[in-house]
């Protein structure tokens, strides 16, 4: 079957910090969501509600969840991608979520759990098999959650998505390692690159839309970062470069 995909789509990449009541996080969440409707994709970096407050993790559990359930009503058209401690089993995970038409339509639990961070001591991973690309609409996208970024063995598996979706709390000390991972990502394959992260005062920010020529649209100063995915650039990368 024939893939019919739009000319472009209109994109914001979040470059936001987290404050402690979870409320206020969410609040400013929803309005820049709505004063960004002209947007098609909405990338928020991860764990943003909440951050990791590993003191309470049951509470950061409940308020997402809910916060889920709000945000599925909220959001329609658009597609509104971020990452939530939820709980799962007998634990808790770091899951990202991709909201379009009022359901998720995409789960995906972090499988690389960074562990200079501590997040092996308090989540569970998800599967590797698990990360692999997935259509909306005829797009094919993908996702990768921070630390994940890394893994060369990932950036293969999600091979032949038109964008991949990064939300990420990424540290200051590493900022020039993700802004080159994420571009080279970008490049290697052939894709869009949408990177959102924390810019809490020891986050990397960074939060940047990344095209298959190396192209950069990144802006520190600025909570959202603007941008288009024009799909004649990937099919051109793809045309006459060919890397097969």
């Amino acid at each position: 079957m024939i893939r019919t995909i739009p000319k472009n789509m209109n994109v914001a990449v979040l470059n936001l910090p987290s404050v402690k009541r979870y409320q206020e996080n969410f609040d400013h969440l929803l309005s820049l969501i709505k004063a960004n409707n002209d947007k098609q994709i909405i990338v928020a970096p991860e764990v943003y509600l909440t951050a990791y407050d590993y003191e309470h993790l049951n509470t950061a559990a409940k308020f997402s969840a809910k916060a889920l359930k709000l945000l599925k009503q909220e959001v329609n058209e658009q597609i509104v991608v971020l990452t939530l401690i939820l709980e799962e089993g007998e634990g808790f995970v770091n899951q990202a979520v991709v909201i379009h038409k009022h359901k998720v339509v995409h789960r995906q639990n972090k499988v690389k759990l960074f562990r200079l961070g501590d997040e092996d001591l308090y989540f569970h991973a998800g599967k590797k098999k698990k990360i692999m690309p997935f259509e909306i609409e005829g797009v094919k996208f993908a996702l990768l959650i921070c630390f994940e970024l890394r893994f060369k063995d990932l950036w293969k598996q999600i091979e032949g998505a038109d964008i991949v979706l990064i939300p990420a709390r990424w540290g200051l000390l590493r900022k020039k390692q993700l802004e080159i991972l994420s571009a080279a990502l970008a490049v290697m394959n052939q894709c869009y690159v949408l990177l959102s992260n924390s810019a809490d005062s020891d986050m990397a920010s960074s939060s940047s839309i990344l095209s298959p020529d190396g192209t950069v649209i990144m802006d520190d100063n600025s909570e959202v970062v603007e941008g288009v995915v024009d799909f004649r650039e990937i099919k051109k990368m793809r045309r006459y470069i060919v890397m097969d």
